[in-house]
């Protein structure tokens, strides 16, 4: 039994996105982020940054922190989605994610979508960053199917919730076709609808 300790965001959608594509058995615990649940004494002893996600392997008795580790440590114990042939290049994508894509779509998201107004150079910052990731991401995926090679992959799980959220960024997904493509292919997937409703509030993955 996998326990995931998280709140509703991208990073813990990766998360049990990654646990119904391997058909692990899985139970959220919520940590509310709005009340400060992660600033919690026993939330740090498992989460010394404070952040969410967590998990927790019943089974090993291993505690991990950060969503790229997870998805590494939850890889290599599934066997599925980070081929041993290919995790040199899958790991660079992962960090991409990890380093690059997420903080900075992260960024975008406080000064344009929760803080608009506020800050307009932060907003155009921001704004010229993720539309430069698009450039980029859709750049790679013109080249090969998914990130990492043709094959589906943990850096694909990785990156797929932070583009999920395309509308919140005014970027316009459709302008790019082979990244709208990524998507379209990922957001079919059984697993992914039901890892991306992470609460099973009915939660639907935005169309693009």
């Amino acid at each position: 039994m996998i326990e995931l300790l998280t709140a509703n965001t991208p990073n813990g959608k990766k998360i049990s996105i990654m646990l119904e594509e391997i058909k692990f058995d899985y139970k959220i615990t919520k940590i509310n982020i709005n009340k400060d649940e992660q600033f919690k004494p026993h939330f740090k002893k498992i989460s010394p940054f404070r952040k969410t996600p967590v998990i927790i392997d019943h089974e090993s008795k291993q505690t991990l922190f950060e969503s790229g580790a997870i998805l590494i440590y939850l890889g290599e114990k599934s066997g599925k989605f980070y081929e041993k042939k290919n995790r040199t290049i899958i790991n660079q994508w992962l960090m991409g994610q990890m380093a690059y894509v997420g903080p900075m779509l992260g960024q975008h998201h406080q000064f344009h979508h929760y803080n608009q107004g506020k800050s307009k150079f932060g907003e155009d910052r921001y704004f010229k960053i993720s539309e430069r990731i698009y450039y980029e991401l859709d750049e790679r995926l013109s080249n090969s199917k998914f990130l990492a090679t043709d094959n589906y992959s943990i850096a694909d799980i990785a990156t797929f919730p932070w583009i999920a959220r395309h509308d919140w960024h005014d970027i316009g997904l459709k302008r790019f076709k082979s990244l709208t493509r990524w998507y379209e292919e990922i957001s079919k997937r059984k697993a992914v609808i039901r890892g991306f409703d992470l609460l099973n509030r009915g939660e639907k993955i935005p169309l693009p």
